[in-house]
């Protein structure tokens, strides 16, 4: 995520706190548990599918590879959005989750696994990636990464 800056708060004064992305991925995940349990009929696919359309074309780009990637190669797990970004998840616990490069102004996207995962080897294992192209190398290595997760 990106780093904390001084921001004014209602005196002007200013302060270490989060940045606007920050507050506005939080803001994001109130309203998915809130939709959550008011049990709002929405297929969260389509939220999923929703959201990468609102990417930037590079962002978009990466996700909707990894969306194909995820559906062919880990069909256990079920898209869901997670602080506004696409996730997916096993028995409503997030195993992956994507976030664009624009979400919180970094250089570059991030595809990151959970605990949930099963990727432990020994006693250090890679569980986040920068991504600035879904070449075919990288889905292969990614495809590879989505069997082990869920195996």
């Amino acid at each position: 995520m990106a780093t904390t800056k001084k921001t004014p708060d209602a005196t002007g004064e200013k302060y270490d706190g989060f940045t606007e992305e920050e507050r506005a991925a939080m803001k994001e995940r109130a309203k998915e548990l809130k939709a959550g349990a008011k049990r709002v009929k929405v297929d969260p696919e389509v939220e999923v599918l929703a959201k990468i359309a609102e990417m930037s074309d590079a962002d978009r780009a990466i996700a909707e590879g990894l969306h194909a990637l995820i559906k062919a190669h880990a069909p256990v797990l079920t898209a869901k959005l997670w602080y506004g970004m696409p996730a997916y998840a096993r028995d409503g616990k997030i195993v992956c989750h994507f976030v664009a490069a624009g979400k919180f102004k970094t250089r570059y996207a991030t595809f990151a696994f959970s605990d949930e995962a099963n990727l432990d080897h020994g006693t250090l294992w890679p569980n986040s990636f920068a991504l600035t192209e879904l070449t075919p190398a990288a889905g292969k290595r990614i495809a590879a990464l989505l069997k082990q997760a869920v195996s």
